[in-house]
Order: C-alpha cells, then sequence, then structure tokens
C-alpha cells in the first residue's frame, strides 16, 4: 500500500470522531469567526482612516522682547524664564536652558512660530544694567541684536471632551534614535512581524516561568496602540483575543511608519491632575520644556523608559526608579548598537534634567482668560476652541502678573485685621499700545470665582475727576491749570426734591483755587464748579465715547457717582497714558492653527490723538497729584524718579478705595473694597495707592517725563484772571499751558504795588515766586 492511500485509510477510520469537530469548528469558521473579523475589520479600518487625535488649544503670554535699553531687571528676568519653562543648568547651550554669570544671561532660546511670523531658535547673551538691557549678543555670529523675542510661556489650555495634551509631529520629525530606541526597548521585531510577535510571546512566558511571576511583556507596538484606541483596560481573554485580531488585521491594511507614526503620537507618557499626557511630543514639553527634536541620548531613554509605567517611572515623585530605569534603557541603546558603550557612559553620568512644573497649565490665570474669551468669542465659539490645534497668543506678560498679584497680598496683609474683608482687583496695560498686561480678579492668586476685575461695578469716586477737567481743557481761550476755580459749598436741588450738598473731604472749603490744586488735592466743591460750567452733558458725551452704558447726567456724576469695573476704569485711563489715543484694550494678539499658519491678528492702528495738548495738561497736572497731591507719598517715596501721573478715588463712606496710575510705559489700575458693599475704611491713598506701589517697586518700567509734552509752553499765570504774569507778582504760578493759546502781553504788578503801598505803607516788590505756590493742606484722599 502506497503512501497517499495509508493516509486515507487513517482518515476513513479517523472521520468518525473527527467529523463534529470539524464541522463545529468550520461553522464557527464561517458563522462566528469571519464575520466578527469582518466587523473587526471595518472598525480598525474606519477608525484608522479617520483617525484625528484630540488636540488641546494651547495659550500663550506674549513673546518677551530683549532689546537694548528695555527696562529689565535679573529677578524679572528669571521669573520670565522660568514661566516659559526654562532651566537654569549652568550651562545655556541646550535649547531651553540658560546660564547666568554676574550680569550676563546665557540663554538658548527654542523659537516659535507665532502670528507675527516667529523667531528662529538663537544662542545669546543678555547682558543687564541699571535697571534696563544693556545688550544682547548673537553668539553664534558674536553680532549685536537690535532687538529678539524669547518663546511665550504657556499659561492655559482649552480642552476638548478628553483632558489630554498631545501636539502631533510627522514621523520625519521625530529623532531617529527615539524611533530606533523605541523598537529596540519596546518590540525589536516590529519590523517584521505581523502584529503579534510570536517569539516575543515563547520568550516572555521562559522568563516569567524562570521568575515565578510576570517579569517580561510581549505586546508589540502595534497591541500597544490596539489597546490605546480601540480597547479597555480590563484582563481577561476575550479582551486578549480581540486586541491580537485587530493587531493583525492593523498590519494587513497600514503601513509599519503609519502605524509608528500614530503609536508615538498616542503613547500615554503622564498625568498631571485629570490632565493625561499623550504622545512623546508633548511628553517632551512637559518634562524638559523642549520640543522633541532637541531631546538628548538621556532625555529620550528616559521617555521611552517610560512607556513600561508613567505612574510608577515618574521622574518627579520617584526619580531614583526614573534614573534606574532611564539607565537601563541607555544600557539597551548601548547592547543593540545605538550608542556607543562611552556614548552611553556619559548619558548615565547626567542628572534626570526634568524641570520642576510641568508644561500643563489648565488655567493659570482665571481673571485674564476671561478677558481672553471676551475678546475671541466673535471668532472663535467655544466649541471651535474644544476641537482644538490652535494656539492663541496673548497680551498678557507673567512677570507683570505675578508682581501684581504679590502686590495685592502684600498690600492687603498690611491692613491687618481690615485686609480680612478686603477684596481687590488690578488691571496693568502698556501705556503706548493698550496691550493687557496683567488681569487680578480677586486677592487670592488664581481665584476661579467672581472676577472682580471685569464684572465689579463700583462708585469710581475722585478718579472720574481728570476727565471733567480734560474736557474744560479743550478750551483753553477759557480755562488753563492756573485758572481760579471757585472751591465755596453748593447745594442743588435733585429731582426727588431732596437737597444735594456735596463737601470736600476735608470738611472745609478753600475759596478761590488754582484749576491744578483743585485736582492736586481731589477738591470736590470747585471740581463741581467747573463742571458745571462745562456743562454736564458735554463731560457725559465724552464718557460715552468710550462705551460706558447708562452714565446719569447729574451733577454728582461730576465727582465719581458712576459705577465701573476696574478694566473700564484702565479703558479710561488709556485714553491719557497714550497720550489721547482711544485705544480698546487688547488682551489678544493672534491666533494660529496645527499648521503654523496665522488665521487671525488682532491689531490696533493708532490715529493722529484727539485732544492731545489738552490730554497733555492733563498729565503733568496729575503729575502733581503724585507731588504734592493725595498721592504725594509717591514722589516721598523710592518711585519718586518715574514722574508717576495718578489720581486717587473714594466712594462715599469710604466703601472704595481707587487707584489709577501711569508712567512711561505702564498704566496700572487698582481697587480695594468689600463685596458686602460695606464701608472697607480705605481712602485712595491707603489701599489701592499702597497696593500700586508695591508693584512698581518690582516692576520694571521707564519714567514719565517730567517737562510738559509737545505742544506746551511753561508759563507764568496770574490766577485771577488766568493771563500772564511776571514771575515775581503775588500769587502768581507757573504752570504750562497749550502753546499759542496766551497774549504774548504780559500784566505787571503796578495794582499789587499800589495795594502794598496803601495796605502796609511800603512799595517793596511781592517776592518772586520760585516754584508752583501749592498751599499747604491735609489732604486725605
Amino acid at each position: 500500500m502506497d503512501f497517499l492511500s495509508r493516509i486515507r485509510s487513517i482518515a476513513s477510520a479517523c472521520w468518525p470522531w473527527l467529523r463534529i469537530p470539524f464541522w463545529v469548528c468550520t461553522g464557527l469558521l464561517f458563522g462566528f469567526v469571519l464575520p466578527y473579523s469582518l466587523i473587526l475589520n471595518k472598525r480598525v479600518q474606519d477608525r484608522f482612516n479617520d483617525l484625528v487625535f484630540a488636540v488641546p488649544t494651547r495659550v500663550y503670554s506674549q513673546p518677551l522682547r530683549l532689546a537694548p535699553d528695555v527696562p529689565m531687571t535679573p529677578a524679572t528676568l528669571e521669573v520670565e524664564l522660568t514661566f516659559a519653562g526654562y532651566v537654569s543648568d549652568g550651562h545655556g547651550q541646550v535649547p531651553g536652558s540658560w546660564a547666568r554669570q554676574g550680569g550676563s544671561y546665557f540663554i538658548s532660546s527654542r523659537g516659535y512660530a507665532g502670528p507675527d511670523g516667529g523667531e528662529l531658535p538663537k544662542h545669546i547673551r543678555v547682558t543687564l544694567g541699571q535697571g534696563v538691557v544693556a545688550s544682547v549678543t548673537d553668539l553664534a555670529t558674536s553680532k549685536s541684536l537690535r532687538e529678539t523675542h524669547l518663546d511665550p510661556a504657556r499659561i492655559a489650555t482649552v480642552y476638548g471632551a478628553k483632558q489630554e495634551d498631545r501636539r502631533i509631529v510627522q514621523l520625519n520629525d521625530v529623532p531617529p534614535l527615539l524611533i530606533s530606541g523605541l523598537q529596540a526597548v519596546e518590540d525589536r521585531d516590529f519590523k517584521h512581524h505581523i502584529g503579534i510577535d510570536f517569539t516575543a510571546i515563547l520568550r516572555a512566558a521562559f522568563a516569567d516561568l524562570r521568575a515565578g511571576h510576570t517579569v517580561q511583556g510581549a505586546s508589540t507596538i502595534t497591541q500597544q496602540l490596539v489597546r490605546n484606541l480601540f480597547l479597555t483596560r480590563e484582563q481577561n481573554m476575550g479582551r486578549k483575543l480581540n486586541e491580537a485580531l485587530m493587531s493583525v488585521l492593523l498590519e494587513m491594511h497600514y503601513s509599519k511608519s503609519r502605524i509608528l507614526e500614530a503609536y508615538i503620537n498616542e503613547v500615554f507618557l503622564g498625568q498631571q491632575g485629570d490632565q493625561a499626557v499623550r504622545g512623546f511630543a508633548a511628553a517632551s514639553e512637559f518634562y524638559f520644556g523642549r520640543r522633541l527634536e532637541y531631546l538628548r541620548p538621556q532625555e529620550i531613554a528616559m521617555l521611552v523608559g517610560l512607556v513600561k509605567g508613567p505612574s510608577q517611572f515618574d521622574p518627579r515623585r520617584y526619580p531614583d526608579r526614573a534614573l534606574a530605569r532611564r539607565n537601563l534603557v541607555l544600557d539597551q541603546f548601548a547592547g543593540t548598537g545605538l550608542l556607543t558603550p562611552d556614548q552611553a557612559k556619559a548619558a548615565k553620568a547626567t542628572q534626570l534634567g526634568v524641570i520642576e512644573n510641568g508644561q500643563l497649565p489648565h488655567d493659570r490665570f482665571p481673571a485674564f482668560m476671561q478677558l481672553v474669551r471676551a475678546q475671541i468669542t466673535n471668532d472663535f465659539d467655544e466649541e471651535t476652541l474644544q476641537k482644538g490645534n490652535l494656539s492663541i497668543f496673548t497680551t498678557l506678560d507673567p512677570a507683570t502678573q505675578v508682581y501684581t498679584e504679590q502686590s495685592i497680598d502684600t498690600a492687603i496683609k498690611n491692613l491687618g485685621k481690615r485686609g480680612d474683608d478686603t477684596q481687590a482687583a488690578a488691571v496693568i496695560t502698556e501705556s503706548k499700545t493698550g496691550h493687557v498686561l496683567a488681569v487680578v480678579g480677586s486677592k487670592i492668586p488664581g481665584d476661579q470665582g467672581f472676577n472682580r476685575a471685569l464684572d465689579a461695578q463700583r462708585p469710581i469716586g475722585s478718579t472720574i475727576k481728570p476727565f471733567v477737567y480734560l474736557v474744560a481743557l479743550t478750551q483753553p481761550g477759557r480755562w488753563n491749570l492756573a485758572t481760579a476755580l471757585d472751591d465755596s459749598p453748593i447745594s442743588m436741588r435733585q429731582p426727588d426734591g431732596t437737597p444735594w450738598t456735596p463737601h470736600n473731604d476735608d470738611n472745609q472749603s478753600h475759596g478761590m483755587v488754582p484749576m491744578v490744586d483743585a485736582l492736586a488735592y481731589s477738591w470736590n466743591l470747585a471740581t463741581i464748579h467747573l463742571g458745571l460750567d462745562v456743562g454736564v452733558p458735554r463731560i457725559k458725551s465724552f464718557l460715552d465715547s468710550f462705551g460706558l452704558a447708562d452714565v446719569q447726567p447729574g451733577p454728582s456724576l461730576l465727582i465719581g457717582a458712576i459705577d465701573l469695573a476696574p478694566i473700564q476704569v484702565a479703558q479710561l485711563y488709556q485714553y491719557l497714558a497714550s497720550d489721547g489715543h482711544a485705544l480698546p484694550l487688547l488682551a489678544v494678539t493672534g491666533v494660529v492653527d496645527g499648521n503654523g499658519r496665522t488665521v487671525k491678528r488682532y491689531e490696533v492702528e493708532s490715529g493722529q490723538g484727539e485732544y492731545q495738548p489738552a490730554v497733555r495738561l492733563v498729565t503733568w497736572a496729575m503729575q502733581q497729584v503724585a507731588t504734592y497731591g493725595t498721592a504725594h507719598s509717591l514722589a516721598d517715596s523710592s518711585l519718586s524718579w518715574l514722574h508717576t501721573a495718578g489720581k486717587t478715588g473714594t466712594s462715599n463712606e469710604l466703601r472704595d478705595s481707587w487707584f489709577a496710575g501711569f508712567t512711561g510705559d505702564r498704566l496700572g489700575v487698582f481697587w480695594m473694597g468689600r463685596d458686602d458693599n460695606k464701608p472697607s475704611h480705605l481712602f485712595g491713598a491707603t489701599g489701592a495707592l499702597r497696593a500700586w506701589q508695591e508693584l512698581f517697586r518690582k516692576l520694571p518700567t521707564e519714567p514719565l517725563a517730567a517737562a510738559p509734552g509737545e505742544g506746551l509752553e511753561m508759563a507764568w499765570i496770574n490766577p485771577s484772571d488766568g493771563k500772564r504774569s511776571d514771575p515775581g507778582c503775588q500769587g502768581a504760578r507757573q504752570v504750562p499751558v497749550i502753546a499759542g493759546s496766551l497774549s504774548t502781553d504780559t500784566e505787571g504788578c503796578f495794582w499789587q504795588k499800589v495795594g502794598n503801598l496803601f495796605g502796609s505803607g511800603s512799595s517793596s516788590p511781592a517776592p518772586a515766586a520760585t516754584a508752583p505756590a501749592a498751599p499747604t493742606v491735609t489732604t486725605r484722599e
């Protein structure tokens, strides 16, 4: 009997026993396995063909501008570097690192793509001196730079349905060592298996049997990806069979490079609160503050080592474990020829180099973010933001924000028990551009609750007065800063028939007073008389032009009977700080998509300016507020060199304390009060002004020019008639006036001499005034 006949004989003899199992298996194959495989195949293809990773929208601060003469201190520069995720490593050679040597900082910037085009990475030396940047040098060329920018800090993240942080990278942009090292550690046969590595399964089973417990995994990169994309983490036979079958199906339809790229963008590598870190690119920023392409071998090894267990080998929680795991991976790199033994040894000798705080801020500055959302809501709704993969570039300056929070905290603590129930808010802007640099909505930094900076409508008190004087000074033929104003008592009947009898804070009237003194000392009666002469409707119309709603045209408006939020007060004072340019406050400069293309830019073009001569007169008068008026503590302090222009404000019964002041390049508006609207017992000078002072003791800034602005000239004025006077005439005041607004004729002191002759028997002239004759008055506001 030949061989084939023998086989047939055996089959015939066995068939009665094999028949049932054969048909059962055949039935399972065609009735379940094949249809089930087809269903899984469709699921795998549909999911992978339409694979769109959830990429959150990232929100950034403004890039840090570094140029000669820009105000800067070492403390401020280091705050900016820290917030941007730069690491002080003593060398400053690796992108995202810096080192200090005396007054010089060696910084390797990372570069960025922004709405203005961005910048390439640079290795620079920044030298500081006398409170400013002295020089910026490109170390690659040894040439001085006119200016450069550091990449901005990430300040917030807008997530969609999943709280996952991810940055998509193409395989061509991934360091070759990461690609090869990942395969060497996680799946050495990745290029050859069909999705399941049977050799690895046998190898792992043998290792586990020898150890008596699970010591080695056998999952391929493809299986890990399938598990992340399609399956749960439950450990049962059904899930494992699905994983194996789907892995084979995935390998049937897609290239190895496509699978590897998806894995690199999807793998879970860390956690911060409820925010998951997905993919190597996001993990690179989270742990090292640098983009993936700038990682060194030891850093790549640490990330590859985290694949085994991001929680178990978390370098911040368990640095010793992470170091041991990283070094083991480096040994595997060397063992597979990816690194030489010397390279691996040098890499193992380094520290982990992980930055202290992960770069996953969900909402670091909520009060500022509320303003950001308000400004982009017409262009990007919440759904668009949550779909993600956008980069929003804002105007926030991290150092200014932190210093403002600290200044409020210090001022509140200095109030003692009064500070327990006292709240605060602040808005800081760039004087010339209207860029919002900081917003604080609570005395508690990071408070997610009520945002007083944007939403607390409170009476602004005397903070309104500069605008009353401004409207008057637009008529130089009638008023100038030396014009005598009537500070006598006034009583008016209100619409309801009750009398309105305002008074000064010191409960005195001061007769006829020069306009500049009326503003400097914040005298209510003089301001009311002036406002009534100017016309309350004119002043209301001017305020309406700033978009303020429900401005009541009653005379009480003249001394601050108007409820505004700090952001609105900042908008008003921005007009003064920007030299008469009505600039809207701006919190967002642009939005960039995931491909680096600018999809929206927000710009404000400055016009010619309005009423600039009058604005410059008011600015000079506000400088007198800070010299001898209600904010004289500024001139009496170390901040006198700033020549600040400012105004205090106090509402009725000491409920609200305000101060708005600006330097050459910064405007700060502060408010203090109680949420229950009870008296805070704070004047503007004893509450908000002190917080302003705390801020500007730290904040680098330019002084405001002490001399009157362009288009003005200094003149000696007789306050009684507003005409030019000899400097030696009694009561004459030297103030700036609009050039050409006064006759060049000068009044002599003849009648004063006659009066002195008959009144005192002396013909000697009055002594010449050598400075503005500001009366000595006790002020509280």
